[in-house]
């Protein structure tokens, strides 16, 4: 077996397929059954090592009871700062990377890299670990995209930083670019059943935003800042309100004295 053929159509696949006469490989349905489940097992148990919920414990306090509620890098950077968003972000895009690859090499090539890229938004959002509460799939379909198809990747990425900075809205750059990954997908590869998976894929991180679908048209979205939000002000209590007179008199005093 070449990489070539490992690349195209995944070890299981290939071992458990028939050559056909023009070098194209065909599939038993059980074979095709189980190299889908294959994928999909692995995507979805990747996928739910949510890493947005694992780095914050470590800084003290799970995500999803602060900011937005949302473990994902976008508010760990409005909880805990670049780095624990930077450092979400690059674990998220790793886990989908070698779920992708895993499945691609090893079990149904490239659409098994899609039916696993799917299963790791599907696990990033609904974790098992983490009781079916997770993110949102931004980070895992940018990765997927990345392995699977690089050049729109590139294309997507470009929109993704207009958009962003344009509106500073990371919630419209991520929907903007889920939708428009089918169109780019059917413009470099043509039709297949790599559409649909895609419009999956795309529909999924739709469906997760449909909140912050709300909140744009609302105009009351989120605004993303480039740092850590600094925490208000905290309201004075009762007994330092009480103290207040009684300090400004000696403060007065004091004063006088000099």
């Amino acid at each position: 077996m070449t990489f070539e053929q490992m690349w195209h159509y995944g070890m299981l696949a290939f071992k458990n397929g028939i050559v056909m006469e023009q070098g194209q490989m065909s599939f038993e349905p059980g074979i095709v059954v189980l190299c889908v489940g294959v994928c999909m097992l692995i995507g979805y148990l990747i996928g739910s090592l949510n890493f947005g919920v694992i780095i914050s414990r470590i800084y003290g306090q799970d995500i999803r009871e602060k900011g937005s509620g949302n473990a994902g890098a976008t508010n760990m950077m409005r909880v805990y700062g670049k780095k624990a968003s930077i450092l979400t972000l690059a674990c998220d895009a790793l886990k989908t990377i070698i779920a992708v690859l895993l499945a691609r090499f090893l079990v149904f090539g490239y659409l098994g890299a899609y039916i696993a890229g799917i299963s790791v938004i599907l696990g990033h959002a609904w974790p098992v670990y983490f009781k079916f509460k997770g993110g949102k799939g931004v980070a895992a379909i940018s990765a997927f995209c990345l392995v699977t198809e690089p050049w729109i990747f590139l294309i997507e990425l470009v929109i993704f930083l207009i958009i962003l900075f344009g509106f500073k809205m990371v919630s419209l750059g991520s929907v903007m670019i889920a939708l428009i990954f089918p169109l780019m997908v059917f413009n470099f590869r043509g039709a297949g059943i790599h559409i649909i998976l895609a419009l999956i894929a795309a529909g999924l991180v739709v469906f997760l935003h449909r909140q912050n679908i709300v909140r744009i048209y609302n105009h009351t979205e989120h605004k993303f800042s480039f740092g850590k939000k600094k925490q208000p002000k905290s309201e004075p209590t009762s007994e330092e309100l009480a103290e207040a007179p009684a300090q400004l008199e000696e403060n007065q005093n004091e004063e006088d004295k000099k």
